[in-house]
């Protein structure tokens, strides 16, 4: 990334390399301005300051400005994802997989929201889901901050609590993508795409007041099926999976529990009915492939949910978790100013099914625009088996350095010693430089000197394209320019 100057602003431009070694310049609607700095809060006392008359640019994505200060720790290689919108390309497969669940929430029960953008407060992504002050998920090493009142968001529920105010219809889905500062490897992307859905009932509208006589009526409402299903636990445990007693009766949690069991059991059916069909039809005869379809509930613990389960799948041989699910904490309906609310909630990552369903083997496939991939997902319809249209070579190399004796930084993305040092910055640092060129990226030694007490830590760096062979010559370039950024960034010393 570099800063061209445009009269009294600059402009972000991100380099991706391409098919050589020479770097296509791709604009993002990224822009800088110089504006004053705001004034830093007791929170930020050890950061630096900037003297009159310099002053600290400000972020514009999509015609608004952000102010930029000491937690702004999104680069513009994450940025210049934000248009890409996978969840709503018609025929790529995450957006196939996004159709085929929404099917399952008709509306006008269901109100389908594709549109919400990241860009989200903090109070929306944290604090009106009860995140605790010191909750790892704030902290600039998991998420990407704009500046420390504004994120990219790091879950669908980020807009939840607005939802639940809005009150258009008994229940919701959330399809979008989020952002989250991760490992690098074939799983594990920054940016992914979730699926949220809910369903409510009001204490005030159902007959009486009864709401697991309404509850259970809706249940009857829904599409019947012949699955296999495995649930041996009760659905309240004291200790495992307990009851919000102060908020509801045995029965209404019970008959909730029941709704959005059956709910999300058609969806799998739906799902893995057209993923074998799929096998069948491409003459995969291997028995794990087109076996009667199995699934099971485990209990589970989530933060926004009690009690709370599980859903997994026996697929080609192994159990998969595929989502998960319970009876919505009553404190966020209370936090939302609709107390008289209640019911169930799930989430699923879109990828994570969508490999699975076709089979596909790296999470970076998603965001290729090789038609040899693309062309493979056309319809709604029908769900095909990935079919690889090559494998290219790998090329390992290494890098070794001395974390900094000390350091007054805060981590996520700043200089760093061996108290405030995380592995998110040098993953941060390999994918801006690498981009979908890095496979992965994995900690092969660590080690403290025992006079010194300096660590130093080794990293194995996976070079490899989906698309084409690299060079030695694009690889060593690459490697190069890792290493330059880890000492520019970090502050780390080479070994």
């Amino acid at each position: 990334m570099r800063l061209l100057a445009t009269g009294r602003a600059v402009r972000f431009t991100w380099s991706k390399r391409s098919g050589t070694i020479s770097r296509a310049k791709l604009w993002i609607n990224v822009n800088i301005q110089y504006q004053q700095r705001p004034q830093s809060t007791a929170a930020h006392t050890a950061a630096p300051t900037f003297k009159s008359p310099v002053k600290a640019p400000a972020l514009e994505v999509d015609g608004k400005l952000y102010s930029v200060d000491d937690w702004t720790n999104v680069p513009a290689s994450i940025l210049s994802f934000l248009p890409r919108k996978l969840h709503l390309q018609p025929s790529h497969p995450v957006s196939i997989t996004r159709q085929v669940i929404e099917s399952n929430f008709p509306s006008p029960t269901y109100t389908h929201y594709n549109h919400l953008h990241p860009i989200v407060s903090v109070a929306q992504n944290f604090d009106s889901l009860g995140f605790p002050q010191d909750h790892p998920g704030r902290s600039r090493s998991d998420t990407y901050y704009l500046n420390k009142d504004t994120v990219l968001r790091t879950h669908t529920s980020a807009h939840e609590a607005e939802i639940f105010r809005d009150n258009k219809s008994e229940g919701y889905t959330i399809s979008a993508d989020v952002y989250r500062r991760d490992a690098i490897d074939r799983s594990h992307y920054p940016v992914f795409h979730q699926m949220e859905g809910a369903r409510m009932w009001d204490r005030r509208k159902v007959l009486g007041g009864d709401v697991a006589k309404a509850v259970w009526k809706d249940l009857e409402l829904l599409p019947k099926h012949n699955l296999e299903v495995e649930d041996p636990n009760p659905t309240i445990h004291p200790e495992r999976n307990p009851l919000q007693a102060e908020h509801h009766t045995t029965e209404e949690a019970e008959a909730i529990a029941a709704h959005l069991k059956k709910s999300l059991e058609g969806v799998v059916v739906e799902l893995f009915s057209r993923a074998r069909n799929a096998a069948a039809a491409a003459g995969n005869a291997d028995a794990n492939a087109i076996e009667p379809l199995r699934v099971r509930w485990v209990e589970a613990y989530f933060p926004f949910t009690s009690p709370s389960w599980e859903l997994e799948v026996f697929w080609q041989g192994d159990w998969l978790e595929i989502l998960g699910c319970g009876v919505t904490k009553q404190e966020l309906y209370i936090n939302a100013g609709v107390p008289h609310k209640l019911g169930w909630a799930f989430g699923i990552g879109l990828e994570r099914v969508a490999m699975l369903l076709y089979s596909i083997p790296d999470i970076r496939l998603f965001w290729s625009n090789d038609p040899r991939f693309l062309s493979q997902f056309s319809t709604l319809e029908k769900i095909s088996t990935y079919v690889p249209f090559s494998k290219y070579p790998a090329c390992y190399k290494d890098v070794s350095f001395w974390l900094r004796s000390s350091s007054s930084s805060a981590g996520g993305g700043s200089k760093a010693n061996a108290q405030d040092f995380h592995e998110n910055d040098v993953m941060e640092i390999v994918r801006d430089v690498g981009g979908d060129l890095v496979e992965d990226v994995r900690l092969t030694d660590e080690f403290t000197h025992p006079a010194s007490g300096r660590k130093s830590f080794c990293y194995r760096i996976n070079y490899r394209s989906l698309e084409r062979t690299l060079t030695n010559e694009e690889t060593n370039q690459l490697h190069d320019d890792v290493r330059k950024s880890l000492v520019e960034k970090l502050g780390v010393e080479l070994r």
